[in-house]
This record gives structure tokens, sequence and C-alpha cells, in this order.
């Protein structure tokens, strides 16, 4: 067996392989203080920090707001966001950006806040609604500069071009792909993630370990998205467990945000898979958050997949502290679901949706929702058909 980082499954040398990401990424304790300083020295003269509700309780948004009037800038909040972003809610943030006059978006939270700075930024200098710029690259004009902060250690969605909208109308999460989302400077301060709990800790932790295996084993996997993967796969299985039992563990906090921005550039080169499709249901149907959502599907998709690509599942069972020397590629695969299991067990996250009131009466509901995802399969190792979908949910059941 090979013991390196494998190469992809199907991008060769003559094909083109990409990598996205911001003009600059900050990384440490203290380095949100610098807000201020940073965005003066882009020119900025009005921001607004987009967040939500809960961030903006705590305080978070206040520092952001401080450290940018300490450098006379005029700064307001907006703190609308709502979980995993409606199009409705984007479309105001826009409206609410255009008329204020704001020349610089700061958006402060989780994947949700991000992604709805990210598309508000864009909408505010483009017409129509979000939802006319669903798919890959439409929109015509560059939105305003941008600046990310999360204040979770999971999504990634700090250093992506993609964004994802929830369609109301038809319950569907739609994404959005353009180099004009990604942020022009991502800045990641651990100690803003230091007051997270025990139980978000977890559900975010493995949302970012998702993103780095899903894209490590995709079909659509670069050179760029397996060395970073495997990197944030490591990173993820050391110091997830010490966050979750010591959130002042500020070394753990540094190691977990570094791992997800490590897994989100990876996710943005070589794509995701079926985790993320059979998730979305959980969230809409079900009132579930996306973290959670992702934390129950993934071991039982990686079940589903680790047949089509045994050598990197063996890899993520070795990167995750497993012993794999003398065994076969398909039983070594077989030791990266135990392992993951395993830590979704400490963390106390179950894997059983019965457990989250979801019963076998919801089962064609789940499907249906499935499939309506389907999209999201085109990157899986594995080709999925609407039989194969109930059965990943049965096993879930």
């Amino acid at each position: 067996m090979n013991e390196g980082v494998t190469m992809q499954n199907s991008i060769g040398p003559r094909d083109i392989a990409n990598f996205f990401s911001p003009n600059r990424i900050m990384l440490g304790a203290g380095a949100a203080k610098e807000i201020g300083s940073v965005a003066k020295s882009m020119g900025a003269r009005k921001a607004l920090v987009i967040t939500d509700s809960g961030v903006a309780n705590i305080g978070l948004g206040d520092e952001i707001k401080e450290s940018l009037t300490s450098q006379n800038l005029n700064a307001e909040i907006f703190d609308r966001v709502e979980l995993e972003p409606p199009a409705r809610v984007v479309d105001e943030c826009a409206k609410f950006i255009r008329e204020g006059g704001f020349d610089l978006i700061v958006g402060l939270g989780g994947g949700s806040s991000m992604d709805t700075a990210k598309m508000a930024s864009v909408m505010a200098t483009n017409d129509g609604k979000i939802l006319d710029y669903v798919g890959m690259e439409k929109f015509p004009r560059k939105g305003l500069p941008k600046i990310l902060l999360p204040t979770t250690a999971g999504s990634g969605a700090e250093v992506t071009r993609s964004a994802g909208v929830t369609d109301e109308s038809q319950n569907t999460k739609q994404a959005i792909f353009s180099i004009h989302n990604l942020a022009d400077i991502a800045i990641l301060d651990p100690l803003f993630t230091l007051s997270l709990p025990s139980r978000l800790t977890a559900e975010t932790g493995i949302d970012a370990l998702a993103h780095a295996m899903e894209s490590f084993v995709s079909f659509s996997a670069t050179p760029f998205s397996d060395i970073l993967a495997i990197e944030a796969i490591r990173l993820v299985s050391e110091n997830l467990p010490v966050a979750f039992a010591k959130g002042e563990h500020l070394k753990a906090r540094y190691n977990m945000q570094l791992a997800a921005t490590l897994a989100g550039l990876a996710m943005a080169s070589g794509r995701s898979g079926a985790t993320h499709g059979l998730a979305f249901i959980l969230e809409t149907a079900f009132n579930m958050g996306h973290a959670k959502a992702i934390a129950i599907m993934l071991p039982h998709v990686m079940e589903f997949n680790k047949m089509a690509n045994q050598k990197k599942y063996a890899l993520i069972a070795r990167d995750m502290g497993g012993s794999i020397d003398g065994l076969s590629d398909y039983d070594a695969a077989e030791r990266s679901v135990i392992r993951v299991k395993n830590l979704l067990k400490g963390l106390q996250i179950s894997i059983r949706l019965p457990d989250y009131g979801i019963s076998m009466e919801n089962l064609e509901v789940l499907v249906e929702g499935g499939m309506k995802q389907s999209g999201w399969f085109i990157h899986n190792p594995r080709n999925l058909v609407e039989d194969d979908v109930r059965r990943i949910y049965l096993n879930a059941l």
C-alpha cells in the first residue's frame, strides 16, 4: 500500500486543477483586533458587520465594530442572518447595504453568516435576486470588498468561492459559485471560538472533517485538495477531542481553526459529495442544524462509499490514528468508518435518526428530499440511485 498521499481519482497531468483562495489569510490569537487597521488599509469608509443574533448577543459584533470605529470608520451591524440562509434574507441584506452606502462588508459568525455576507456583498452591485445567480460564475460584476471572520471551526466558508442559499419555495438548497464570493481577507482568531459550547464545538468540528474527507475521496479530487485534506483530517482527529473536552484549550482551538480552513480550501478545489446532499433534508424538514446533520450522515455515506476508493479511505484511517499495517485496502478502508464512529461516540453525537425524533414513517420524505439534492452526487466517489439513497437512510434509521 502506498503510504503517502495518493494521486487523485480522475484529474490527470493533462487536466487543469484549480485552486481558489482569499487574497490573504491571517491566523493567530488576537488577529481580530487588527480588523480596524486592515479595513483602513483597504480604503474603507463605512463598514457593515453581517452576523446572526446569537453572535451579536455575546458581544463579538461590538468588538469588531469597536476595532473599526477606532480607525475612524463608520460601522453598523446587521444581525438578522438565519441558519441555512434563505434567499429573502440575502436579498434583504443586499438592499440594506445599497441603501446604507456601505463600502466594506465584514462577515462574522458561522457558515450561514459568512455565506450571507458573501452573497449580499455581490448582490449589492448586481441586479435582480440572489436566486437568479444559482450555478457557476453568473455574476457580471464583482461585489464590495469583504473580510470574513469565523466564530466556529467548521464550515470553511471564509476561504471558499461557494455559498449556499435556501430556496424556500422549493425547499431546496442551491449553490452559487463565483470568484466574486471569495474574501479579500480571512481572519482566523481562535479567541473568538473559546466560548463555543462543547456541543457546537463537536458538530462544527465534524463538519470540517466531512469537508476534508469528502474532498479527499472525491471523484474530482485534485493535487491541491489531496494535500490540504489529509492534513485537515489529521488536525481534526488530534484536536477536536481536546477542544470538546477543554473548550479553553487555546492550542486545540487554534489547530481546529487551521483544520477547518484547510478543509475549506480542499473542498473548494476537490468538491464535496453525498454526505452534504443527504444531510440537507434533515435541516429543512426536521429543523436540524447543518453541522449536526452532516455528522449524522457522514459514517453512513462512508460505509456506502468506501469500496469505491479503498486506498484513500485506508489513508484516512491511518491519519486518524488507526493501525493499518498488514491489512488489505478493503479492511483498512473499513477502519476509517470505525474511527469516525468512535470519534462521534466520544463527542456524544448519535448517528441514529430515531434519537432525533425521525422514524421509519419519515423514510419516503427523506428519500424524496435526498434525491432533490442529487447534484451533490456528481463528485461522490460512488454513483447513487434512489435505492442507494433509501438504503443509506435505512442504515441511519
